[in-house]
């Protein structure tokens, strides 16, 4: 990343952190409220709809004045826009499900994407479970810098805050997207992908009626919503299409994976799991992997063998780009053949 780059995003940053601070002085009110509406008012140009009045009002009033969304490329937007996220959930102290997804990680996903669909015209991405649209605007930007592909775009959140932050974010990159303000599970009208992409929730799934329909529900009990949200997201994936997904490292030695593995019989076909490196997570039981699925039918088969793994250190740059060209390796003998 250049110096230019870096500095941009510290301004950006630094027009977002400063008018959502005095917006939540004046407003009383929470880092995470204050930023969303601020978000709102960058795109629509409108301070006037802060409310601030007095001294706050003037400051916010030349900052905006200072701001012009020409000077800034997408990437460099998210990356201001994922730090005052991140600010928020310190600030005010917000639960786990809030955390964004690392930008490693995200590169990791959109490298073996592009690797992938490489010479595609067109690409389509859902994200069942896009949060705060970090991961799936990370990957969009990739694909569009690195294999000159604008995908459409999709993605579902239930969560107020969560969507509102990816609505304004998407808006402001310039990024069109199709978004569902609604619970994955409840059978929204998600359209048809070549890709599904998310960082999954983790943990049970509480209304039981929802299930219903779902072959991976628990057959006693509430059923693990990162069971359900796999089955949904394939479902919404073209014949031959992939799914990439962040899942529990331990992901199938539950006692409940065994409806998983169920399904996953005749429906996927299992062709990676990559462990990310420890580094990245308070302890073992914390750890997670990318599981590469792909749907049966098209041209799609079982690769052989399946990529299975664990990603070295991030910050050891020459194993990590080690591990990557074994990916590329993978991707052309095993996978597409």
């Amino acid at each position: 990343m250049s110096v230019l780059t870096e500095g941009q995003i510290e301004r950006f940053f630094s027009l977002l952190n400063e008018t959502t601070e005095l917006v939540q002085k004046q407003r009383d009110q929470s880092y995470l409220d204050s930023l969303i509406e601020v978000l709102d008012t960058v795109q629509s140009g409108d301070d006037d709809s802060l409310g601030l009045t007095g001294t706050g009002a003037e400051q916010v009033r030349q900052r905006y004045a200072e701001f012009d969304r020409e000077d800034y490329d997408a990437e460099t937007l998210r990356k201001a826009i994922q730090m005052a996220v991140l600010k928020a959930i310190r600030v005010d102290k917000i639960q786990a499900n809030y955390q964004i997804t690392p930008d490693t990680i995200a590169n990791v996903i959109g490298y073996i994407i592009a690797g992938i669909f490489n010479g595609r015209s067109q690409l389509s991405l859902l994200d069942p479970a896009m949060g705060t649209g970090n991961l799936l605007t990370a990957i969009y930007n990739q694909l569009v810098e690195s294999i000159h592909v604008q995908p459409s775009i999709s993605g579902i959140e239930n969560d107020d805050a969560m969507f509102e932050l990816a609505a304004n974010s998407f808006d402001i990159q310039h990024i069109h997207a199709e978004l569902f303000h609604e619970d994955t599970i409840q059978n929204v009208l998600a359209p048809i992908v070549d890709v599904v992409v998310s960082d999954l929730p983790i943990g049970y799934y509480p209304i039981d009626e929802n299930t219903k329909g779902f072959s991976t529900r628990a057959s006693t009990g509430h059923s693990y919503v990162h069971h359900l949200m796999i089955e949904f997201a394939m479902d919404h994936v073209k014949k031959g299409g992939y799914g990439f997904f962040l899942v529990p490292s331990q992901l199938f030695k539950t006692a409940e994976a065994k409806q998983l593995l169920k399904w996953m019989q005749g429906n996927v076909y299992l062709q990676g799991l990559l462990n990310l490196p420890n580094e990245l997570f308070q302890n073992k039981s914390a750890q997670k992997a990318i599981m590469i699925l792909q749907k049966v039918g098209g041209n799609a088969k079982q690769a052989s063998p399946i990529m299975l793994g664990e990603f070295p250190s991030f910050k050891d740059r020459s194993a990590f780009q080690k591990f990557l060209t074994e990916i590329d390796d993978w991707q052309k003998k095993d996978l597409l053949q």
